[in-house]
């Protein structure tokens, strides 16, 4: 089976930062996206946590995460992150990357999704994070928006986002 991504949308981010990266009007016509994240917010720490909204809903959303420094932690709840990635304190321009994979994007189902990311700087403390979440609506996904630390940090300039359709024939 052949598996082809084509590109839907991409967002760089201009002078001043922006508190939202946001992709609309996704068309239901390929099996999954995929979403690609290279950012740094500019939350004075190393790193900061991105999350994900689907069609502006902040309910029925649930998550286990696994991240970690220098030692693992896991956690869960209703807010969905995924993935993290540089704050202001790292070293100068460098940003940390996501990568979210969303199946069965428009189908009638739940919507589940898988994340990675990992934050980017010379420092002893970067973390890096494993992500299973779901979104527990059967509406299919349509808009999508990222944030920084759930919306109370700006993603810098230069930051950027991709999002990809991908079908199987």
């Amino acid at each position: 089976m052949a598996t082809t991504y084509t590109l839907i949308a991409s967002v760089t981010v201009g002078s001043g930062g922006a508190n939202t990266i946001s992709f609309s009007s996704i068309p239901a016509t390929y099996t999954d996206l995929q979403i690609l994240i290279s950012a740094r917010s500019d939350r004075s720490l190393n790193v900061d946590n991105v999350e994900i909204r689907f069609n502006s809903s902040a309910s029925n959303r649930s998550y286990r995460r696994l991240y970690g420094d220098n030692a693992a932690y896991t956690d869960s709840g209703s807010a969905l992150p995924v993935g993290h990635i540089s704050g202001n304190n790292a070293t100068a321009n460098s940003f940390g990357s996501c990568s979210i994979d969303i199946p069965n994007y428009a189908s009638s189902n739940y919507k589940s999704f898988s994340a990675e990311g990992v934050g980017e700087s010379n420092e002893s403390a970067v973390y890096k994070s494993l992500v299973a979440g779901l979104w527990s609506n059967t509406d299919a996904i349509n808009a999508v928006t990222l944030y920084a630390d759930g919306g109370s940090q700006n993603f810098m300039q230069y930051s950027t986002a991709y999002l990809y359709g991908i079908s199987k024939t």
